[in-house]
């Protein structure tokens, strides 16, 4: 198996979380080809893809409420993001649902970015912004608003608690308002609030990602071809037939049992753990 091949794998099993990170790690390969000025050193987004504080910008082109999202400046920006959107899916994911991350994770795009341009609309001033960090903030924040004392074992530090990572996060945004990306600050400290507010409607039993799960179903059942029928067959006098106790015994074949053993292992000590046969294996029974 080779390296692309590999990360087809990675893909197709690590969930949503490793997807999302995958669309970001293209978009800046992308952003890299088109982008990037060698001569200066660094992007130059265009209006249609970076989030412009600028009215005559974001209203005709609305969808860089989310385009913004999944684009970053610099490597070094795209692996701190990524390195703490790992670390936040994680602890996200064990208490909810690939669909509430997905939603959240858009949703929060959205908000942040508007409550950016409106800040700056209001300051009478202009900028534009690209980066994940608002999303991030709101996975980050939502997980410790649910479970603040959950223990997080840090290297060379020990244990403690995940409120007192999420506090220090945010007391490095508040203290670096003023001092440069002012623009981006707003939006971290706008995801984080809209983190806060979706797992406290979340526990009172609104669910904000429906939203998103029932858009994305619409569109995908908008391109679905449905079967055709070409004839249709009348039956009268027709009897319900009775019907058969369903079996709670659910018998896997051999082949089903050694994926499930493998995606076992997964879950508990990662992709990585795998041998080489084991991840073939996959590959191969995933074609």
């Amino acid at each position: 198996m080779n390296i692309l091949d590999d990360l087809k794998l990675q893909y197709k099993l690590g969930g949503i979380a490793m997807r999302v990170i995958y669309w970001n790690i293209a978009c800046f390969m992308i952003s890299l080809v088109f982008f990037y000025q060698f001569s200066v050193g660094q992007f130059a987004f265009p209006g249609w893809l970076a989030l412009s504080s600028d009215p005559q910008f974001f209203l005709f082109k609305p969808w860089t409420f989310l385009t913004y999202a999944f684009f970053h400046d610099g490597f070094f920006h795209l692996l701190f993001n990524m390195m703490v959107l790992n670390f936040a899916s994680n602890l996200f994911l064990t208490f909810f649902t690939q669909k509430q991350y997905l939603g959240l994770y858009l949703l929060s795009a959205v908000f942040a970015g508007v409550v950016f341009a409106l800040s700056y609309y209001f300051l009478n001033s202009a900028a534009s912004i690209v980066g994940a960090s608002a999303a991030i903030m709101a996975i980050l924040v939502a997980t410790t608003t649910y479970q603040p004392l959950m223990n997080i074992r840090l290297l060379l530090i020990g244990n403690v608690k995940l409120w007192h990572i999420t506090a220090v996060i945010l007391i490095l945004d508040l203290m670096q308002f003023r001092l440069g990306n002012m623009g981006g600050h707003i939006s971290h400290l706008a995801g984080a609030v809209f983190g806060f507010i979706f797992i406290k409607l979340l526990q009172n039993g609104t669910d904000l990602s429906i939203v998103v799960s029932k858009t994305i179903d619409f569109f995908s059942n908008l391109f679905r071809k449905s079967p055709t029928t070409p004839f249709k067959t009348v039956h009268k006098n027709y009897k319900k037939p009775t019907e058969k106790p369903i079996s709670k015994i659910v018998t896997k074949d051999k082949t089903q049992q050694q994926i499930d053993e493998i995606l076992d292992k997964i879950s508990q000590s990662g992709y990585d753990c795998l041998t080489k046969e084991e991840k073939e294996f996959l590959f191969k029974a995933g074609k």
